[in-house]
């Protein structure tokens, strides 16, 4: 029986240590200075909006980590002595270990801008940041927000949840231009301005945070030197491994801590995943750096099998993930990128409401189907996992659209105005199949 030792209680670190409880009888300690127990980092902006209360975010009861031999010590480390096997922790307490996994997930971007340390400037990534918005939120009248990404989004609508005006600022020419498509982000962009009032300040960035007398926030300076009024400033510019205490220690750190597919660093029993690893061999179209809920799950359960004697590889299968806009839901399957590669063409259909749209990539020479997005409607995650894994072609998806479909019982159902748009736009003839339950069932077997 060896001691692991994991730093970091998110979503990779606590699934490497269920996994390895129910494969193994090591004896297991969890490290993290952010809270005692596990909770669902993704339900934080619920919390602040009255929805949830914190104790709703924890998957599992208090009990369950004793009665499952997973020890919590809420500290903070400091140092790692690779060489000794031993943390240091703030508490003037050390920990050897014979296994350690890195798990400390990250930070939110800062850049040098003037103003940055004002009161009421913070982002949004840990219960501490939740705590801080709290207080730097109370009484306010008008926020700004710096950066057009997912938690830019959550931030505003907690935002306006307490009827707090918001002035949002994306450097590119629409929504996350860097990810969404054109028609896709000018979707979004509709529902955020004329939805729910957000003001969407496109290619617009900060350039100076200014403050009062007191160190406050009190307006702050685009690049075009527009001045906007406000108490707080939301900087979701994305997020940057959290691995500063690794500085100076034999572990290799880029800028994240350096892994190979099957999670080991240059250290022997030194492992690292989530969304402070980084791949020195990155997989095809993924970034050195995931960081997303889901991969760093799927981390988690591949590593466990290395602590426990299996050495197994991280293999992440066909991309996917979801998220709210507001009110409306995204997913995206497999490739879609801002914009069409040369062998690519895409398929996209959107409703005459403009909040519910469909787009589908696929390869010019042979029509195969390699990504999909959707808004404003449910799809089948392993049927649109399966059509991509399987190389089905895009006229295939279209005749089983109805497979795919996922949204609640007296939904509105699109498949017949979709398939009529994509023959004419194609000159095709397909016709839309009836739902096939064995086809549904069969899958669904596969990921039980």
């Amino acid at each position: 029986m060896k001691h692991i030792v994991i730093i970091g209680n998110g979503i990779s670190g606590i699934t490497t240590a269920r996994h390895v409880r129910k494969n193994s009888d090591h004896r297991i300690t969890v490290v993290s200075a952010e809270s005692d127990h596990f909770f669902s980092r993704t339900a934080l902006m619920y919390i602040y909006m009255g929805h949830m209360r914190y104790q709703d975010t924890k998957p599992y009861e208090d009990w369950f980590w004793e009665k499952n031999r997973i020890a919590l010590k809420k500290a903070y480390v400091q140092r790692v002595d690779t060489d000794r096997k031993t943390l240091y922790l703030n508490n003037n307490e050390t920990l050897d270990y014979d296994a350690l996994v890195l798990a400390t997930g990250s930070k939110p971007r800062k850049f040098d801008w003037k103003g940055i340390d004002a009161k009421g400037v913070q982002g949004l990534y840990s219960l501490q940041d939740l705590e801080m918005m709290e207080q730097n939120t109370k009484g306010i009248r008008r926020a700004v927000i710096v950066g057009g990404g997912l938690i830019g989004v959550e931030m505003a609508e907690m935002l306006q949840s307490r009827q707090i005006e918001v002035s949002f600022l994306v450097r590119e020419d629409r929504f996350w231009g860097g990810v969404m498509p054109k028609e896709e982000g000018e979707l979004i962009n509709r529902h955020m301005t004329h939805d729910h009032h957000v003001d969407l300040r496109l290619q617009t960035e900060l350039k100076e945070i200014v403050s009062d007398t007191n160190g406050r926030v009190q307006h702050i300076i685009t690049h075009n030197d527009e001045k906007i009024d406000c108490q707080f400033v939301g900087l979701t510019i994305g997020v940057v491994p959290n691995i500063d205490f690794l500085q100076g220690t034999k572990i290799a750190l880029n800028r994240g801590i350096l892994v190979n597919r099957a999670l080991e660093t240059n250290i022997p029993d030194v492992y690292a995943l989530g969304d402070c690893a980084e791949f020195t061999e990155p997989f095809a179209n993924r970034r050195p750096i995931e960081q997303v809920w889901y991969t760093g799950r799927m981390m988690g359960e591949a590593l466990a099998q290395t602590l426990c004697g299996k050495r197994t590889e991280y293999k992440p299968g066909i991309w996917f993930n979801s998220a709210k806009f507001f009110d409306i839901e995204y997913q995206t399957y497999g490739w879609v990128w801002n914009e069409l590669k040369k062998n690519e063409r895409a398929f996209y259909w959107e409703h005459p409401n403009k909040r519910i749209s469909l787009r589908l990539v696929y390869e010019a020479s042979n029509q195969q189907l390699l990504g999909i997005n959707v808004f404003g409607m449910r799809l089948r995650h392993e049927v649109c996992n399966d059509w991509i894994a399987q190389g089905k072609s895009v006229a295939h998806a279209i005749a089983h659209l109805k497979d795919a479909n996922f949204d609640p019982e007296l939904y509105t159902q699109h498949e017949t105005a979709i398939v009529a748009a994509y023959n004419q736009q194609t000159g095709e003839n397909i016709r839309l199949k009836n739902r096939s339950w064995k086809r549904i069932f069969n899958r669904k077997k596969q990921y039980i």
